[in-house]
């Protein structure tokens, strides 16, 4: 049995940033997660939008934590090397009487502290934005919000947060939790944890985790959200990330190049039952492409390179976000109904359950080496080719390119293996170094990965899983089937 003072249960961009924070500090955390690897869930399929704060009701936790977690971002991408660019963002009206919603929007954003905002209209839209739909006659600017890779942010998160002490177990699912005198005793399919303070910080799944002590004062609804990807030749088409007037369930299909040079649209929004349900369908992508081109009035499926969904965790009674320490069970944070702007709170979300736990009563001294700086990756695509010229001379793996999409090496797969987060699955490697995610969608790629994986980490090609175990590849060795099959048939 392990023992901690503090567990982290969920291993999303909230999870991850609440575990890097309490890094900072001298106290024992174990965070989980029981998917075989962090961002595995919400956090792996959401727009990437770092919003700049005018839409969320100033007298809520969404609207103060948007606002602090945006100032916040500079600094946080900077410690864990992460790519992050303030591209800034429109609200784009077709109507007259949607100038009225923009006003308001801007004013909303005023009270959240914000005094950059800007209606615009004209020439001055078109110079921000010359492909945008001809009938758009205004727009609401605001050159705060930002574009990160929410995938990398929570890796890195996590990384540091390991670097740093916190101990992360992957593909370790809670299955119950006993409440005891002065302990929470937590069984998971891998052992037992007793630890004092709980942080349930398990996206879509909160609601049942508060349900194993006996909570039952929210719930938890999974909100499905389709998108496009298109290739990296049509990231160009917009400027800025381009959002349609919202209405009370969604920003609109919105319109956005990637931090990493592709374009994006979607999602739609529809509630489904099943917390797990990450299925596309022809209805909702329709949805999406048809309300794009209300943006982008020429835009077409051509350069479409995927399409996948993604789940919110709403908690429809309280639109707002649930962070607070229980009332019923002593030393029980919840940390549920994160949906957007959660990306953007994240880092504020972190500094406000650390404020929470002090409250409880624990007692927090400050680490006396702490290092918030993440190893930056090597990105071997962005190297001048001086620099990878003596990169390779030092290690000739990365002379090896095994995606030829995203241009990836050999030595940048072997490197993401052995980071503080092993990455042991092909969606752990992708997420991290790109590789599958061009074109061809891995179908170059993904056995070289696969082998690489089998090598590194001395495990059969049957063990390696695309997303865990279900996951997997192969059934039985490739060689040995065939050579089955050519003795049956003899």
């Amino acid at each position: 049995m392990q023992e901690t003072d503090i567990l982290i249960i969920g291993g999303g961009v909230t999870g991850t940033a609440i575990a890097r924070e309490l890094s900072r500090y001298d106290v024992d955390v174990i965070l989980v997660e029981k998917e075989a690897d962090v961002a595995s869930e919400t956090s792996k399929a959401n727009s990437g939008i770092i919003h700049a704060g005018y839409n969320a009701d100033p007298e809520k936790l969404k609207g103060r934590l948007n606002v602090r977690g945006n100032e916040l971002f500079d600094q946080v991408a900077k410690e864990l090397n992460v790519p992050f660019k303030r591209i800034g963002s429109l609200v784009v009206a077709e109507k007259k009487e949607e100038i009225k919603i923009l006003k308001e929007l801007k004013k909303k954003g005023e009270e959240n502290g914000l005094s950059n905002l800007e209606i615009v209209q004209g020439e001055r839209l078109d110079e921000l934005e010359p492909n945008i739909n001809q009938d758009i006659i205004a727009a609401l600017y605001a050159p705060t919000a930002g574009i990160i890779c929410p995938y990398e942010l929570t890796i890195a998160q996590a990384e540091n947060a390991a670097k740093n002490g916190v101990e992360v177990l992957l593909e370790t699912e809670v299955l119950d939790i006993k409440v005891k005198t002065d302990y929470k005793l937590v069984k998971t399919n891998q052992g037992k944890i007793k630890t004092g303070y709980v942080i349930n910080a398990a996206g879509v799944y909160a609601d049942k985790i508060a349900q194993m002590v006996g909570i039952d004062e929210f719930e938890i609804t999974p909100r499905r959200g389709e998108y496009y990807l298109f290739d990296k030749e049509k990231g160009s088409e917009v400027n800025h990330v381009i959002f349609q007037v919202p209405t009370k369930v969604s920003k609109g299909i919105l319109v956005t190049p990637t931090v990493d040079g592709n374009l994006l649209i979607g999602p739609n929004a529809e509630v489904i039952d099943k917390k797990d349900d990450v299925a596309t369908t022809s209805n909702g992508l329709n949805e999406v492409i048809n309300g794009a081109q209300k943006t982008l009035s020429d835009l077409s499926l051509r350069g479409v390179i995927t399409e996948f969904a993604g789940l919110r965790a709403a908690e429809v009674e309280s639109g707002d976000f649930i962070i607070e320490a229980s009332k019923q069970v002593e030393d029980f944070i919840n940390v549920a109904g994160i949906q957007s702007p959660g990306l953007s709170c994240a880092p504020a979300i972190g500094e406000f359950v650390v404020g929470l736990l002090e409250k409880e009563g624990l007692e927090l001294k400050d680490k006396k080496y702490f290092d918030p700086y993440r190893q930056e990756p090597i990105r071997f695509r962005e190297l001048t080719h001086q620099e990878r010229a003596e990169l390779i001379a030092e290690d000739d793996r990365y002379g090896q390119v095994i995606c030829r999409c995203e241009t990836v090496t050999e030595g940048e797969i072997v490197d993401a293996i052995h980071r503080p987060i092993t990455a042991k699955t092909l969606g752990a490697i992708k997420r991290r170094t790109r590789a599958g995610m061009g074109r061809c969608q891995g179908g170059f790629c993904s056995p070289r990965v696969a082998e690489i994986i089998s090598r590194e980490l001395e495990i059969p090609m049957t063990e390696i899983t695309k997303e865990g175990s279900g996951f997997e590849i192969l059934c039985e060795p490739a060689k040995q089937s065939l050579q089955a099959e050519v003795v049956d048939y003899e």
